[in-house]
């Protein structure tokens, strides 16, 4: 299995650190030949949606990991990545990949100041600590949207087919829950 990490710009590094944890093999998605490799998933890490939605279009990345995404590639979205994947974004009038049927807040907990940290549950794996960053929620999900969590009555964490989108920061703490959750996804979609 190898997991390809967009490496533009935001916490790509510490996604790999956490998937070699568990003896995943990654490769850094950082120009046009790189989406072109043989790769059975994506993360698009957190950082900044609009940094990372033009670099990857000037960079000539952005058609192909949308079509990859359409074509169902499993991808697993944190903070930025969840803005990106959204269908609509109700404070921004940007758009980019599309492909995820929801509708996401930018920075809906406040700036840097309104980070922070808990523990809640997470689908069927129970409590996991979550780390929020200047982080998006989902304000409305389509009718075919799982909802994995919900923190402060807002939605934190989706599934939609072979997307899994968060608003919180797995990479930042040391639980791997999250990525062993996504394996098993990708793992389901390469027997299939």
């Amino acid at each position: 299995m190898k997991i390809a990490v967009v490496a533009v710009q935001g916490a790509f590094i510490e996604h790999i650190t956490a998937l070699h944890r568990l003896g995943i093999e990654c490769i850094e998605l950082r120009k046009k030949e790189d989406v072109l490799k043989p790769y059975d998933a994506i993360i698009l890490p957190g950082g900044e949606s609009t940094v990372q939605g033009k670099l990857l279009k000037e960079l000539h990345m952005f058609n192909t990991i949308k079509e990859q995404i359409e074509s169902g590639i499993p991808v697993l979205a944190t903070c930025a990545g969840l803005i990106l994947l959204a269908r609509y974004i109700s404070n921004d009038d940007r758009e980019y990949f599309k492909t995820l049927p929801v509708t996401v807040k930018r920075n809906a907990y406040g700036r840097q100041l309104g980070s922070f940290h808990t523990i809640n549950d997470f689908g069927d794996l129970g409590k996991i600590p979550m780390t929020f960053i200047r982080a998006p929620y989902i304000e409305a999900v389509s009718d075919d949207v799982e909802v994995l969590s919900t923190v402060d009555n807002n939605i934190a964490a989706v599934q939609y087919e072979n997307q899994v989108a968060l608003s919180f920061h797995p990479e930042l703490d040391d639980d791997t829950k999250i990525y062993e959750h996504f394996i098993k996804l990708i793992n389901t979609h390469c027997s299939n």
